[in-house]
C-alpha cells in the first residue's frame, strides 16, 4: 500500500515537471525574481549610502508595499474581467521600462532620490497586477492535485532565488567599487529580466481563464464587494487572512532591521551582509521542499501554529546575536517557517475559491494581508528603527509573533473541540 502511494506521489511530481506552460511561467518568474532581488538589495544599500538614514530606506520599503493597500481590490476586479496573460505581460513591460530609466538618469547626471521613490512605487504597482493575475491563473495552468507543490515552487522562487541574488548583489557592488555604480548595474539587470519574463509568458498556450467575462465598467465596485463578501462569509478563510495580516505586520521590516544590525552593531562587510540576508532564502528553499510532505502528514491548523512559533523564535534569536553565524541561522529558520505556513494556507485558499472569483477574493485577501505591510514598514522601519535600534525592534517583533502564536493556538484548539 505504501509503495503504491509513493509511486502515485512520484507520478504527480513528474507530471508537474512535464507541464510546459507551468515551466514557462516558472522559468520567467525565476529570472525576474533574480533581477528584482538585485535591484531591491542595491536600492536599500544605495539609500543608506546617499542619505545615511535608516528612515529613508524605510520609506523605500513602504513605497514598495503601498500599492497593495491602494490597488489590490480594484485590480482583483479587473483581473477577473481582463485577459490575465495580457495583464502579466503588460506589467512586465512597465517594469522593464521604468527600471531601465534609472541607469539612464544616472548616466545623464539627473538622478535624484525622488526619482528612486517614483520608480519603486510604479514598479511595485505593476507588480500588484502581475502577482494577482499569476496566482489567479495558477489553478488554470496546474491540476488541483499539484497546486500545493506548484505554489511551494513559486514561494521558493520568490524567496529562495534571493539567496543567490543578494549574494550576487553584494559581489556586484564590491566589484563595481561603489554602491551607486553597483546599484545601476543591478537596475539594468532587473530591467532586462522583466523583458525575458514577458517573452516567456507570450509562449504559454493554455488560457489563463475558464472564461473572460465582459462586464460594464460601472460594476467594478460591485465586483470588489463580491470578493470581500465571499472572504468575510468564509470563516476559516477570514481567520487565515487576519492571522496572516498580523504576521506580515510584524515581519515586514525584519530584513531591514537585520541589515542595520549587521552594518551598525556587528560591523560586517558587504559579503557577510549578503550571506546573512540570503539566509532567509535558504530557509525558504528548505521549507518549500518540505512543505508538501508536512501538509500530507499533519493537520493544517497545527502546522500553521507550529510555523508561527518557529517564526517567533527566529526573531527572538536574531535580536540576541553574539556572532554572525547565529544571525544567519535565525534568518534561515524564519524563511523555512514562513514557507511551512504559506504553502498549506495558499493551497487551501486556491482550492475553496471558484475560478470566476479568484482575482477578486485573492485581491481582498491581499488587501488585508499585504495592505498592512506599508503600515508596518512605516512604523518599524520609518519611525522606530532609527531611535530604538535594530535589536529592540527585532525583540518587539519576536514578542508580537509569540502573542500571535498563542492566539492561533487557542483558535485551533477551539475548532478541534467543536
Amino acid at each position: 500500500m505504501s509503495s503504491s502511494l509513493l509511486k502515485t506521489g512520484q507520478e504527480r511530481s513528474r507530471s508537474l515537471w512535464r507541464n510546459k506552460d507551468f515551466l514557462l511561467l516558472f522559468g520567467g518568474q525565476v529570472v525576474s525574481t533574480m533581477g528584482t532581488t538585485l535591484s531591491q538589495f542595491a536600492t536599500i544599500l544605495l539609500m543608506l549610502a546617499l542619505t545615511n538614514s535608516a528612515s529613508a530606506a524605510g520609506i523605500v520599503e513602504t513605497l514598495t508595499l503601498l500599492p497593495y493597500l491602494l490597488f489590490s481590490l480594484p485590480v482583483g476586479a479587473f483581473v477577473d474581467r481582463w485577459n490575465r496573460k495580457l495583464v502579466m505581460i503588460v506589467a512586465d513591460l512597465v517594469r522593464w521600462f521604468v527600471l531601465g530609466l534609472v541607469p539612464l538618469l544616472y548616466v545623464t547626471g539627473t538622478l535624484e532620490v525622488v526619482h528612486l521613490y517614483i520608480v519603486v512605487f510604479v514598479a511595485a504597482a505593476a507588480g500588484v497586477f502581475f502577482s494577482l493575475a499569476q496566482i489567479s491563473a495558477l489553478p488554470r495552468l496546474v491540476d488541483s492535485a499539484h497546486l500545493a507543490r506548484a505554489y511551494s515552487l513559486s514561494e521558493m522562487t520568490e524567496n529562495g532565488v534571493p539567496l543567490l541574488g543578494k549574494n550576487l548583489g553584494s559581489l556586484l557592488i564590491r566589484l563595481a567599487g561603489t554602491p551607486v555604480v553597483g546599484a545601476m548595474l543591478a537596475f539594468l539587470f532587473d530591467s532586462i529580466s522583466y523583458l525575458l519574463s514577458a517573452l516567456s509568458l507570450g509562449c504559454i498556450k493554455r488560457p489563463f481563464h475558464s472564461k473572460v467575462e465582459v462586464r460594464p465598467l460601472r460594476s467594478v465596485w460591485r465586483d470588489m464587494l463580491e470578493g470581500l463578501r465571499f472572504l468575510f462569509t468564509e470563516r476559516i478563510l477570514l481567520a487565515l487572512a487576519l492571522l496572516t495580516m498580523l504576521i506580515n505586520f510584524l515581519l515586514v521590516s525584519s530584513d531591514l532591521a537585520v541589515i542595520v544590525l549587521s552594518e551598525r552593531d556587528l560591523h560586517l562587510d558587504v559579503l557577510w551582509l549578503g550571506l546573512i540576508v540570503s539566509a532567509n532564502g535558504i530557509g525558504v528553499v528548505l521549507g518549500g521542499w518540505a512543505a508538501p510532505w508536512f501538509q500530507r502528514r499533519y493537520r493544517t491548523g497545527w502546522l500553521l501554529v507550529g510555523a508561527i512559533a518557529g517564526m517567533a523564535c527566529s526573531l527572538l534569536l536574531a535580536a540576541l546575536p553574539v556572532h554572525p553565524v547565529i544571525l544567519f541561522l535565525a534568518r534561515m529558520l524564519c524563511g523555512a517557517m514562513w514557507t511551512l505556513y504559506a504553502v498549506p494556507m495558499v493551497a487551501y485558499r486556491l482550492t475553496v475559491i471558484p475560478d470566476g472569483l479568484q482575482g477578486r477574493v485573492n485581491s481582498a485577501f491581499r488587501f488585508l494581508t499585504f495592505g498592512i505591510e506599508p503600515v508596518g514598514a512605516l512604523i518599524w522601519g520609518g519611525l522606530l528603527l532609527e531611535p530604538l535600534g535594530a535589536r529592540p525592534v527585532l525583540l518587539c517583533m519576536g514578542i508580537g509573533l509569540f502573542m500571535v502564536f498563542l492566539t492561533a493556538l487557542v483558535g485551533v484548539y477551539r475548532l478541534r473541540r467543536r
